[in-house]
């Protein structure tokens, strides 16, 4: 474990385990950028880095930190969402490494305005955009059917439904506006034996349905495959079993011969594998790193290499 890439924005998770994956890449691609740690990792190995972020702020702790990489013209930045690569960058331009480190960054949880957390009287807030749509919103406009939708499938939520229809009832006589309110339903439904696990789990939904965070990691995954260079290698952190789920299943796809239907007589699909699965399992952090970075316990990550 190495601990010289920390800062007090943010400490990026599984340094050495991605170095190693990405050993001999000149070129990468930090689509999620937070603090800058992982790119300044990649930038002492030696790399170019591009780095995107649609949190203006990271942005701008990024460049504050690699100001001398920048001055060498080694380190850019893009301002956006890495789910619209294909848009933000030059469709030409190609990467031997490409990381994204899915979830949030230190610095929103502990910044008490972005409201990414559930302490006491924080602002239901959770956009990765400063300006974007924020959790109030959500819980506040939301019909009870998306409501249970993401209570069940970003939640993991037996009674989403119930919960759901909390939040509508209690809306109905005051908006929600600060973390107690959804702390307040969350208890009405779980009972009063629920607690902080529970808290986070559904306040982690809510942001995942703000930010529309899986539909745009389903976007991202091919797109980010195609501007792999040969031997190139994606390498994706998940910290919430959907997230991993999809990029399991598509690197799984991509690394498979034939995708064609198990009955089906005769191939049709493309008949050869895209790349190789470098992680049959999920690699999950030290327990001397997660003693470092308790954040660090519920990492997995997972790469594929892009074949020639």
């Amino acid at each position: 474990m190495t601990t010289q890439f920390d800062s007090a924005y943010h400490a990026p998770v599984l340094v050495e385990e991605i170095l190693a994956l990405f050993a001999g890449a000149s070129r990468a691609l930090d689509c999620t950028l937070g603090g800058g740690g992982h790119s300044a990792a990649f930038l002492d190995a030696g790399m170019d880095v591009t780095g995107i972020d649609r949190d203006r702020s990271a942005i701008a702790e990024a460049s504050r930190r690699l100001a001398p990489a920048i001055a060498d013209g080694r380190f850019r930045t893009i301002s956006g969402n890495y789910a619209d690569v294909d848009t933000l960058i030059a469709p030409t331009a190609v990467f031997d490494a490409i990381l994204l480190d899915l979830g949030v960054s230190s610095h929103q949880i502990d910044e008490p305005s972005r409201g990414f957390s559930f302490r006491e009287g924080a602002p239901l807030g959770g956009s990765m955009e400063h300006d974007g749509r924020s959790a109030a919103d959500f819980l506040n406009e939301a019909d009870d059917t998306e409501l249970a939708a993401a209570f069940r499938d970003y939640g993991d939520e037996p009674k989403a439904r119930r919960l759901a229809d909390e939040v509508v009832r209690r809306r109905e006589r005051r908006p929600f506006a600060v973390s107690d309110d959804f702390v307040g339903a969350i208890r009405a439904v779980l009972g009063a034996r629920s607690g902080p696990g529970d808290f986070a789990r559904l306040f982690q939904a809510v942001r995942i349905a703000v930010n529309d965070e899986l539909t745009g990691l389903e976007r991202a995954l091919p797109a980010l495959r195609d501007r792999l260079a040969p031997q190139g290698v994606l390498a994706v952190i998940a910290y919430h079993s959907g997230e991993d789920r999809l990029v399991k299943l598509a690197f799984r796809e991509w690394s498979a011969s034939c995708i064609c239907p198990p009955r089906q007589p005769v191939c049709t699909c493309r008949g050869r594998p895209l790349g190789t699965l470098l992680t049959r399992k999920p690699i999950t952090a030290s327990d001397r790193e997660v003693a470092h970075n308790v954040r660090a316990r519920s990492a997995h990550l997972r790469a594929f290499r892009r074949d020639a």
